[in-house]
């Protein structure tokens, strides 16, 4: 039984931080194209379009008749064949998080493969697999125990697969939103130890304000994502303390590029959701990769909530779909930097959120309630991009299937 996660005793500020290491790096583009799945949660294997037989682990040409191999979702199922633990290893990684277990699982697509092993699961049992993201970006899977077992986020080897929030410390950028507040419950129900929300203003009240303050766990602090000063007197004094950071901070604002747009409402936009995103990642992205194998409450991850019609643009939000687009593109970029220090960037696209700035929208909108739920389960599953509500899944899923035709879909 896994024994329950428990909250680490308060750091000696004299002992020195353990440097972080990620696992070997990806050396195909096939292992780069599962990856690319992994990040989206699809447990998917490769499938010859000759014999139909699936493969593993990814090739340039299936291994029976060499045919061409496309990926496809498969069953998820597979029984554990054999297992072992591994106590000593020359990888700088692994050294320093042994013992680590590994087990030949026959999964029901089809090939037998070496995974990671949970430590609910052994030789014999009925399993799930998933495929994960390890900490340095490549694709690996993972077996889970079949059922409810309790602590099952616990396991201390599937926790390196993840950013699970229990007992970290998590700063939410803009809490003066019902998105921000709204995230800052769901953290704290998911067993963060302390949330730091940031107020832009903080002589201004606003709605909410004496609830979220009055939360065991969270603290108003000041940040403005717009002022360079704020963002960086506030990494200087929380930067070594912080262990996920979530932007919430944008500008909503309605207006076409020629007909009902202001241009200082895009100025202002792009100031606040791509210079400010950059503010933040270069005062909390160093002291983030610093602190990636600090124990229990290690650092873990970036995420930025974010428009989904910034891959499509939106007429009637095109300010807003230009700000988003640029985000997702800064995103792509920091991600690259953040894996070689062993830290997620993750995103969390959403539809239109059902608040005063898309009244003239029709539903369906997504709640800053579910919104709140999916960056959760997005950090407990190590997710790298997760959509929110069914517009943006339903825009990311034909997004995927056919770029062009979306966007030209989204604008008519």
């Amino acid at each position: 039984m896994t024994d329950p996660l428990q909250r680490p005793r308060r750091k000696d500020p004299l002992r020195r931080t353990t440097l972080g290491h990620v696992p070997p790096r990806l050396r195909s583009r096939a292992a780069m194209e599962m990856a690319t799945h992994a990040a989206q949660g699809r447990f998917v294997l490769q499938t010859c379009e000759s014999c139909d037989r699936a493969t593993y682990p990814p090739r340039d040409r299936c291994p029976n008749c060499w045919g061409e191999l496309v990926w496809r979702e498969q069953d998820a199922g597979g029984q554990v064949a054999a297992e072992t633990t591994i106590r000593h290893s020359t990888d700088t990684y692994f050294r320093n998080h042994m013992p680590w277990r590994i087990g030949t699982v026959r999964l029901d697509a089809g090939p037998t493969a070496i995974v990671h092993l949970h430590g609910e699961a052994g030789v014999g049992d009925r399993v799930n697999m998933v495929l994960k993201l390890d900490r340095g970006g490549n694709p690996a899977l993972f077996a889970m125990p079949r059922g409810d077992v309790p602590n099952m986020q616990d396991d201390p080897q599937f926790r390196s697969f993840t950013a699970d929030p229990k007992h970290r410390r998590v700063l939410v950028t803009d809490g003066r939103t019902d998105t921000g507040q709204a995230i800052a419950r769901a953290l704290l129900d998911a067993g963060a130890a302390k949330v730091f929300v940031g107020d832009c203003a903080p002589l201004m009240r606003f709605a909410g304000k004496q609830q979220l303050a009055a939360l065991d766990g969270a603290e108003l602090v000041p940040l403005d994502v717009t002022d360079t000063h704020s963002v960086g007197n506030l990494a200087a004094q929380l930067g070594g303390r912080i262990d996920i950071v979530i932007n919430t901070a944008g500008q909503v604002r309605e207006g076409g590029v020629a007909f009902g747009a202001k241009l200082s409402d895009l100025q202002a936009g792009l100031d606040t959701g791509v210079v400010g995103l950059m503010r933040l990642a270069q005062a909390f992205g160093p002291a983030l990769g610093a602190r990636s194998d600090d124990g229990v409450n290690s650092a873990a991850a970036f995420l930025d909530v974010v428009p989904v019609s910034g891959l499509s643009g939106q007429s009637g939000y095109s300010g807003t779909a230009a700000s988003a687009a640029a985000r997702l593109s800064l995103l792509s970029g920091f991600r690259g930097e953040m894996q070689k220090a062993g830290i997620r960037v993750m995103s969390v696209l959403t539809g239109p959120v059902d608040d005063a700035w898309h009244q003239r929208l029709p539903q369906p909108k997504t709640a800053p309630s579910h919104l709140a739920r999916t960056v959760v389960a997005a950090l407990r599953d190590g997710q790298e991009i997760s959509c929110a509500g069914d517009v943006a899944k339903d825009l990311f899923a034909r997004w995927r299937a056919d770029p062009l035709l979306t966007m030209r879909e989204e604008n008519r």
